[in-house]
């Protein structure tokens, strides 16, 4: 990995949001292609960032400021991906299911999709059925769901009936995941995955996208 490169990869590591935007802005000063430097500079780094929450060497907030530091490059990125027509992995309609207020875990979520490639679609909290099924219509190939308490569980539940009654369930891969859920409910409600955290959502949503 070249110099660069390996500054802006060790800035977001460090969660450290003015040093991964220099970074950057050195790199396209340098003639680095955009996509390279989300390809080879940033996606690994959050990659690594994922590893080592889930090795229990970092925790949410390291993991916030991580992500955060990454959003600040990718906004400077953003315009010469767009500039040079680099397609996302997939897009991601997001949001905590009807009911549920809570948000701080699927903000995290959206996070650390953006950072392994993702367009996210922010649907935001208390989102009823519907609001998903229309995401979908307008192009989003994957859902996450998310809810906090055990009452609004159902909704998930709801959300996939939904899709299907729509027809739409074919066209799409829904994940699942908070604090009540677990990998036995979301294979119950057919689900195609379940992730516990923000880092496997991620890595979850990556290989449904290969």
């Amino acid at each position: 990995m070249e110099t660069v490169l390996q500054n802006v990869y060790e800035a977001i590591k460090e969660g450290n949001a003015r040093l991964v935007k220099e970074g950057v802005q050195v790199a396209l000063d340098q003639g680095i292609a955009a996509p390279r430097i989300l390809d080879e500079g940033m996606i690994p780094a959050m990659t690594e960032v994922g590893r080592l929450f889930e090795e229990g060497e970092y925790f949410v907030p390291e993991m916030l400021v991580s992500a955060r530091a990454m959003q600040a490059g990718l906004g400077l990125l953003r315009p010469y991906l767009v500039k040079e027509d680099v397609q996302p992995v997939g897009v991601v309609a997001l949001g905590t299911v009807k009911g549920d207020l809570h948000d701080i875990g699927k903000n995290l979520v959206a996070m650390m999709l953006e950072g392994a490639g993702f367009e996210i679609v922010d649907l935001g909290t208390d989102v009823p059925p519907e609001r998903f099924v229309t995401a979908v219509r307008e192009g989003a190939g994957f859902v996450g769901l998310s809810a906090l308490l055990t009452t609004t569980m159902p909704m998930i539940n709801a959300t996939i009936r939904a899709l299907d009654e729509a027809g739409l369930r074919n066209q799409v891969k829904v994940i699942v995941g908070g604090a009540p859920v677990t990998a036995e409910y979301a294979a119950k409600i057919g689900a195609d995955g379940y992730a516990p955290d923000a880092s496997q959502a991620a890595r979850l949503a990556r290989s449904l996208a290969s």
